[in-house]
């Protein structure tokens, strides 16, 4: 599955595997939330609460596509957090692993706090 992240300086599309939040997720699009900024980090709410699935992390690779449980937000980490340890993305807690982003996830440093996100599902 694929999904659009789009807000007001750029877009971006994003794979995602097949989880019981991305389906949740799925269900849930198209959605629009406001932006928040966290260090490297892009999240925003969604109408979707989940349970913390196993394999859940807090380190991640720059471009993962996260559900961040304890927000009910979608997490899209490109760099350090306020709690990184040198160069990686930490996470504020484990978070669902849904996808990667396509493409350069430095393009999230365009999102500044508040601005408007909506999420679509790309047509197959």
């Amino acid at each position: 599955m694929q999904i659009r992240i789009i807000w007001p300086a750029g877009a971006a599309t994003a794979t995602l595997r097949s989880t019981p939040t991305s389906e949740a997720l799925r269900a849930a699009l198209p959605i629009r939330s406001t932006a928040n900024t966290w260090g490297k980090e892009v999240y925003f709410r969604t109408p979707i609460s989940r349970p913390v699935e196993s394999d859940a992390r807090q380190v991640v690779e720059p471009g993962t596509v996260a559900f961040w449980t304890d927000g009910d937000s979608l997490a899209l980490p490109f760099g350090p957090t306020p709690i990184s340890r040198a160069d990686e993305c930490r996470l504020a807690s484990p978070c669902n692993l849904l996808g990667i982003l396509d493409g350069d996830p430095k393009a999230l440093a365009t999102v500044r706090d508040g601005d408007s996100i909506r999420v679509e599902l790309v047509a197959d």
